[in-house]
């Protein structure tokens, strides 16, 4: 049986189109966008370029745009440098020194964050590293779909707030968090709003402005781009401190030599999806209702997440009493995930699914499956196939 990719909510392989516009990048120009000379201005020139293909697909400014090396980068520097903003500005009568630890007397009011509980671990545990520097965390709950309450952001919102922050779409589970409405209240309390929409970028719309957004995570490798590159929107007037310092590149905000090879492919990248959404979103939708049909007829079976407002292209499922790792090993050709690729070796129960009230046993058969550019119907029929072989 030929191999079968089921995972592209875990990265996404390379869009020849990509490669192609990298190729060059990748071999013989290679300038440093600080450097005065030629190469180094024409190096600039192809990254602000980059800067305005990838603004233009969440309808942000250009320079509202900073590259980083991952999400993982962008959500730290986010929620770690927006805090770092807000105590910086209750430092009185101190110098404005930064340190590993905070003097919490000095914090002031404003050191209050708001998440919920099925956030991606990175922005997870930057919080929990803020709560031990003296932040105060607020973690919402979510209903059994995996949605936020907005209104439940509404009263968790007080003077001290500086910040929430809520996934856009959940990685693992695929449910669509209300934006645009969590946006609304933070615009008008006053309070900083960032997402994490790094499994949404190119699935769905997106506009920062319409959606109230403040700061906006998003990553090349999920959209066929290359690993290395991903952005952090950051609009004009936010106060966020960087959380590298050096040469001063990306508005003093992120200092790092520019990898321009893997932001060109990031922009083409996002300038095919831009194009092509729409028409590849509907596709994806088909073949994930497809696969949503048939799958929950193999043994006792259930959808996680909400059965409407989900991403197109990916759907969790819990096979009552099996355990999914186990699954996984009886089918080594077919590329499915236990749910977050970054904690896919840790065997315990998803906290995103536990925060859903899904019970232990269920959360362990927990399958998660993610459809992409290459996924045909043939290859959906061959994996209902393989799982009823062990199963059933």
């Amino acid at each position: 049986m030929p191999k079968i990719y089921f995972d592209y909510a875990a990265t996404t392989p390379i869009d020849p189109r990509v490669a192609k516009e990298m190729a060059s990048y990748v071999k013989g120009k290679f300038g440093n966008t600080m450097s005065l000379h030629s190469f180094g201005q024409e190096a600039k020139f192809v990254l602000e370029k980059s800067r305005e293909k990838v603004a233009a697909v969440i309808k942000a400014k250009p320079n509202e745009i900073i590259f980083t090396g991952s999400a993982t980068e962008s959500n730290n520097l986010a929620l770690k440098g927006i805090a770092f903003a807000a105590f910086s500005n209750a430092m009185v009568g101190q110098e404005n020194q930064r340190s590993r630890e905070f003097p919490t007397d000095h914090l002031g009011k404003k050191k209050h964050i708001i998440i919920s509980q099925i956030e991606h671990p990175c922005v997870a545990e930057s919080v929990d590293w803020l709560e031990k520097q003296g932040f105060e965390i607020t973690r919402l709950p979510v209903d059994k779909y995996g949605l936020v309450n907005y209104l439940d952001i509404e009263k968790a919102i007080k003077q001290e707030t500086i910040l929430v922050s809520t996934i856009h779409g959940s990685n693992e589970i695929g449910t669509i968090q209300p934006i645009e409405e969590i946006g609304k209240i933070c615009r008008e309390k006053n309070v900083y709003f960032h997402t994490d929409a790094s499994q949404c970028l190119g699935k769905i719309p997106i506009d920062v402005n319409k959606m109230n957004i403040d700061l906006l995570t998003a990553s090349s490798h999920k959209i066929y781009g290359p690993k290395g590159a991903a952005l952090l929107f950051i609009r004009n007037g936010v106060k966020i401190e960087p959380i590298l310092h050096g040469g001063g590149q990306e508005r003093g905000l992120r200092s790092s030599t520019i990898n321009l090879a893997a932001i060109v492919g990031f922009a083409k990248a996002c300038e095919i999806c831009d194009k092509e959404m729409k028409k590849e979103a509907e596709r994806l939708e088909k073949l994930r209702n497809i696969l949503i049909k048939e799958v929950i007829t193999i043994k006792e079976s259930y959808l996680n997440g909400h059965p409407e407002k989900r991403l197109p292209n990916t759907l969790n499922v819990s096979f009552i009493g099996v355990d999914s790792h186990e699954l996984l090993r009886k089918i080594p050709d077919i590329a499915v995930s236990t749910g977050s690729a970054c904690h896919a070796n840790l065997k315990k129960p998803s906290s995103v699914l536990m925060a859903m009230g899904i019970n232990d046993k269920d959360a362990f058969g927990a399958v998660r499956f993610s459809l992409g550019m290459w996924t045909t119907e043939k290859e959906i029929d061959a994996v209902i196939k393989s799982i009823k072989k062990v199963l059933l």
